[in-house]
């Protein structure tokens, strides 16, 4: 028996269908472009289907610095680890560059440990071995200075773009010590930053991130 459809019907069918159509569209676009859920809960891990834009940023030649010198942060940049705008909160971001010239900008040091506990989780096909320099914010001056001889605090009441502790860095043991008096914490060297305490900071977002920065994956 043959159904016949009246204009009514048939406009309920393509309801439907244009209804489907948007169900499929939105997963699509939570897949390939919901980067921002990095702006949520902090120590939150990223659905496993969430692909965060974030390339690197090229070097340019024509800036006058040398390729290894720390850079300004570009207003477009994304965290590779958390796809939030590092441009946007300067006075927590990282850098590290490549021996190519790329760079990549991280929103908190605590995002920059995580980038070099697995480079190739965050940049496929790249190594640790490859990066020339790694940059921290100085809580204290705003300047950046090398990563690896920064002294962190952890534990402090600061609270980093994430809404956590995110490591704030310091040029000198004073300085962190200093700051220790006003906001709580301890102070750790780099060395100090080990996957137990990325763990704790970041739930999560950190369980695939066993190597320590200062073995195999490593140029430290």
């Amino acid at each position: 028996m043959r159904l016949l459809q009246t204009p009514h019907t048939r406009r309920q069918a393509l309801f439907a269908g244009l209804a489907v159509v948007g169900a499929l569209a939105g997963a699509a676009t939570w897949k390939f472009h919901s980067s921002d859920a990095g702006h949520g809960t902090a120590g939150q891990a990223l659905p496993e289907d969430v692909c965060v834009v974030a390339p690197p940023t090229p070097f340019d030649p024509a800036a006058g610095q040398r390729l290894e010198a720390p850079r300004a942060i570009p207003v477009d940049a994304r965290c590779p680890v958390c796809g939030m705008y590092p441009a946007r909160s300067p006075e927590w971001a990282a850098q590290a560059i490549f021996a190519n010239g790329d760079a990549h900008f991280f929103d908190s040091p605590l995002s920059l440990f995580q980038y070099l506990a697995n480079v190739g989780q965050y940049s496929a096909g790249r190594t640790a071995q490859e990066l020339v320099a790694r940059y921290v914010t100085d809580t204290e001056t705003g300047e950046w200075i090398a990563a690896q001889t920064a002294m962190y605090v952890e534990g402090s009441s600061a609270r980093g773009p994430m809404r956590a502790g995110n490591l704030p860095a310091f040029a000198s043991a004073g300085a962190a010590q200093r700051f220790t008096g006003r906001r709580g914490g301890r102070v750790i060297a780099f060395d100090g930053v080990d996957p137990t305490l990325l763990e704790r900071l970041a739930p999560g977002r950190s369980a695939a991130h066993r190597t320590h920065p200062s073995t195999q994956n490593s140029i430290f």
